[in-house]
């Protein structure tokens, strides 16, 4: 039987949008309560009757959205024009390679704006 799982994250940190015009209110610097969700896909093994530890997710995601929070987006590297889009794909391109059955994350900085990526 295959499945899908997600874990929740969550975080606070601050951004400006460098490409957006002056007037735009997202061009001055300020504040998101992130909610990021990792979910992952494969078959829930039978002995275990899950597809993966929830705590191995963390174990592969949480250092990387310590590294996020109570920063400033614009001064991590890769994270020059921090929007939902570029840091759904800059989260990827850090967990990918270390989380086998990823299959999206959605990076939600409110709760009526998100966006999910799936890969290239």
């Amino acid at each position: 039987m295959q499945a899908e799982i997600s874990k929740t994250f969550r975080f606070e940190a601050a951004h400006r949008l460098p490409n957006v015009s002056a007037d735009h209110r997202c061009s001055k610097l300020h504040g998101h309560s992130y909610r990021v969700i990792v979910t992952v896909t494969g078959q829930v093994e039978q002995e275990t009757g899950w597809v993966m530890d929830f705590a191995e997710i963390k174990r592969v995601v949480e250092p990387i959205i310590e590294k996020l929070d109570h920063s400033c987006l614009n001064d991590i590297e890769g994270l020059a024009n921090p929007t939902s889009e570029m840091l759904a794909v800059w989260l990827w391109q850090r967990i990918k390679p270390h989380l086998s059955g990823l299959v999206s994350i959605t990076v939600s900085e409110s709760e009526n704006s998100s966006c999910t990526y799936r890969g290239d």
